[in-house]
């Protein structure tokens, strides 16, 4: 169970503070599929990177009842589109670290993966296409072992077939054990891949459902978040009349 209790996080500059997360209290248990969303600066990334404690904040983020450390870290694995693989190294080589740090490393879900997105296997990642780099990045963090798999934003520059049939082949491959939280804007096609949407507006949590919920009420995960945020259809005409 990984409990976050976030009572704020705040960036710092010269001209002031920027208030990024605030109240952001949530519990993700293991084996759930958890989609993250919200407008650009809702505070997604920040939350993702605060788990990892990539980013300080005020709070606390607990694993099973324990802080976030060496000693459970490897719990986690994570997939951005800002990558953090080694450019220079091939995905074979990349392998062979994974193998030596990592003693619960899925070989045969790695081989698979890379076979299916067709991706080369001794060739510098550095030479890879942004897709390609992107595909690479969310392998690693499927195969790396981690009972928790936190992604952001990690399909930018797949093309729509190869991302349609990813969210398949990843409902076939995954464990009861393993939980994905997963930050992105393509709600539409996530929409029957996730089980559960946690919604984020100015840092704050504005909604936090079940997408089966949703379903029995006759909703779409779409239809709710326009209420959530309140959009209005008539934005785009009235910005039209406007010019």
């Amino acid at each position: 169970m990984l409990d976050i209790k976030i009572s704020r996080k705040v960036y710092h500059s010269k001209s002031g503070g920027v208030r990024a997360l605030n109240n952001v209290n949530l519990t993700l248990g293991q084996g759930e599929i958890i989609g993250l969303f919200g407008e650009n600066g809702a505070g997604k990334s920040t939350l993702l990177k605060s788990i990892l404690g990539f980013v300080s904040y005020e709070g606390e983020i607990l694993l099973d009842g324990e802080k976030i450390n060496r000693r459970n870290i490897a719990r986690f694995s994570f997939a951005t589109c800002e990558h953090s693989f080694f450019p220079n190294l091939s995905p074979d080589a990349h392998r062979d670290f994974y193998r030596m740090h990592f003693g619960t490393f899925r070989e045969k879900r790695f081989e698979g993966l890379m076979n299916f997105f067709g991706l080369p296997m001794r060739q510098p990642l550095k030479t890879f296409s942004t897709g390609q780099k992107n595909q690479f990045e969310v392998i690693m963090a499927l195969c790396q072992g981690a009972d928790y798999i936190l992604m952001d934003e990690p399909f930018a520059g797949n093309d729509v077939f190869n991302r349609e049939d990813f969210y398949k082949v990843l409902l076939g491959v995954l464990e009861p054990s393993e939980t994905i939280f997963l930050s992105t804007h393509l709600i539409g096609e996530v929409e029957h891949f996730v089980g559960r949407a946690v919604l984020l507006h100015k840092g704050e949590i504005a909604g936090d459902v079940s997408v089966l919920a949703l379903e029995e009420a006759g909703k779409t995960l779409m239809d709710h978040m326009k209420e959530t945020y309140g959009y209005h259809a008539d934005r785009v005409s009235r910005a039209l009349g406007d010019m």
